[in-house]
């Protein structure tokens, strides 16, 4: 057995436990993370994108990039399988 690899694992371990102390609980409306970003989207999403639907404008405009970046992955990884299934018939 690799001791420096046990050794490593059981600090990060430590270190993570101990981070997670400083985490906010699950779903805290206080939060540091949700204490403006809601009311933001609430008073600038109409104005920034001029749609009346608030939840039709985070979705299409402010995540937009995100699930642009998803189905890149989605995609790439369909090619990638596309790919391996296609030459495997050939071995």
């Amino acid at each position: 057995m690799n001791v420096k690899a046990l050794l490593a694992v059981l600090f990060i371990g430590v270190v993570l436990f101990w981070a997670v102390e400083d985490m906010p609980a699950f779903g805290d409306p206080d939060a540091p993370a949700t204490r403006y970003t809601g009311k933001l989207y609430i008073d600038l999403a109409i104005h920034d994108v001029g749609v009346e639907n608030i939840v039709t404008a985070i979705l299409a405009s402010y995540r937009g990039f995100d699930t642009l970046g998803e189905i890149v992955v989605i995609f790439t990884a369909g090619i990638a399988v596309a790919l391996l299934l296609r030459r495997g018939g050939r071995l």
